[in-house]
């Protein structure tokens, strides 16, 4: 009956639970007693299922890119690239001080501290963070092209400067900033992007 168990648990919840482990104590921090007890499997079944903790990161970093690109899908939707901005960051401010998750972004905490063994993950998550990246850029050359950016901007640097801040706005919550602080970064960084949008007057 024991042999049977890795295979009965619910994959989903179980990273979901391994997922908030990484985002709480980063790569480095989360040891197999805290994955495991979170995901309520023993040792054995983590290595059988997922191979090692790194494999068992990248299956949690696979589960948050799913659920963060749904919601990637939402900002990319705004009608202009102000709104776009404006979604994203003012979301990011909402979600990362949300005391229903831990405070910041997985993809910026997981990469924290890691050591000798561990020199994968910091690329790891860059990637995930550059897929985001791309996503906005790819809208941005969009609004360009529908005239809603000037001719002289630059979607590829608007994009990079939007993921930056949002960066910057996951360090800052993990260090324990509240929802207004984030939302001041945010409303600043809206500007700038609204500074970049065509005149229609």
């Amino acid at each position: 009956m024991g042999m049977g168990r890795p295979r009965e648990f619910d994959a989903e919840t179980a990273l979901d639970q391994a997922m908030e482990v990484f985002w709480r104590h980063g790569y480095e921090g989360a040891t197999i007693a805290q994955l495991t007890e979170a995901m309520g499997i023993n040792p054995p079944s983590l290595y059988a299922c997922f191979g090692n903790k790194e494999g068992l990161l990248k299956a949690a970093l696979d589960r948050y890119t799913k659920l963060r690109g749904v919601w990637m899908d939402e900002v990319v939707a705004a009608p202009t690239a102000r709104a776009v901005a404006e979604r994203m960051l003012m979301g990011i401010a909402d979600k990362q001080t949300d005391p229903a998750n831990p405070p910041g972004c997985l993809l910026v905490q997981g990469g924290i501290a890691c050591g000798t063994g561990s020199e994968n993950v910091p690329f790891e998550l860059a990637a995930r963070r550059a897929q985001n990246e791309d996503q906005l850029r790819e809208r941005f050359v969009r609004a360009k092209t529908e005239g809603d950016l000037k001719d002289t901007s630059d979607p590829a640097a608007l994009a990079r400067y939007v993921s930056a801040v949002s960066v910057g706005m996951g360090v800052m919550a993990s260090s324990g900033a509240d929802r207004e602080a984030l939302r001041q970064v945010a409303s600043v960084a809206v500007q700038a992007v609204e500074a970049q949008s065509a005149d229609r007057t």
